[in-house]
């Protein structure tokens, strides 16, 4: 009788200390940990470099996609990624914003390489051809569609206006609702960068 209880006493311990655990964060935006999209991508950013999600690994990664002509929500949710990573202070230097473009027809590398650094030297604009682009906003389940213009060059695209976070290990686990005003950004950014 006693060997059980001295089993039952060290599951116990076992258990209680499983509980002392480093526990997940609260999140103040939408947590999607263990989702299935958002795997990765293989696009091309603005200085010519192929990339991968795996070449962030070690950084917090803010994903948002969108188009340079877009007239609101782009240059918003840019400005508010400035603002969080600025508000992370000396921890802002381990997180990457990687904006994709959904309009390779217009956005050239070259627009690109002028358009997403003018908000921080240090943010990375992304693209591919139509095929790869349609391909990698189905993997982050991102909509996309094409309004036509009064000419044939300015068309405008609606466009899902959230952006993906993941983890240093290049996990997804955040979807971030446009207008959040960046101070929820910045706390789970936080969070994120303190679990390592």
């Amino acid at each position: 009788m006693s060997d059980l209880l001295r089993t039952l006493a060290v599951l116990l311990l076992a258990l209680a200390l499983a509980g002392c655990g480093v526990a997940s964060p609260e999140f103040k935006n939408a947590d999607i940990t263990g989702t299935d999209c958002c795997r990765d991508f293989s696009l091309t950013d603005h200085k010519g470099r192929a990339r991968k999600l795996a070449d962030f690994r070690g950084k917090a990664v803010v994903i948002f996609f969108g188009y340079t002509q877009c007239p609101d929500v782009c240059p918003t949710t840019l400005a508010e990624m400035k603002s969080a990573v600025q508000q992370l202070g000396a921890d802002g230097k381990r997180v990457q914003v990687l904006f994709v473009t959904l309009d390779p027809e217009r956005d050239t590398r070259e627009l690109l390489a002028e358009y997403v650094p003018a908000f921080d030297p240090d943010f990375l604009g992304l693209y591919g051809d139509l095929e790869t682009t349609a391909k990698t906003a189905k993997e982050f389940r991102v909509f996309y569609q094409k309004h036509s213009g009064p000419t044939p060059g300015s068309y405008t695209l609606d466009h899902t206006a959230g952006s993906y976070v993941f983890d240093p290990q290049g996990r997804a686990r955040l979807f971030v609702r446009h207008g959040d005003g960046g101070a929820n950004l910045v706390a789970d950014l936080r969070a994120l960068l303190k679990q390592g």
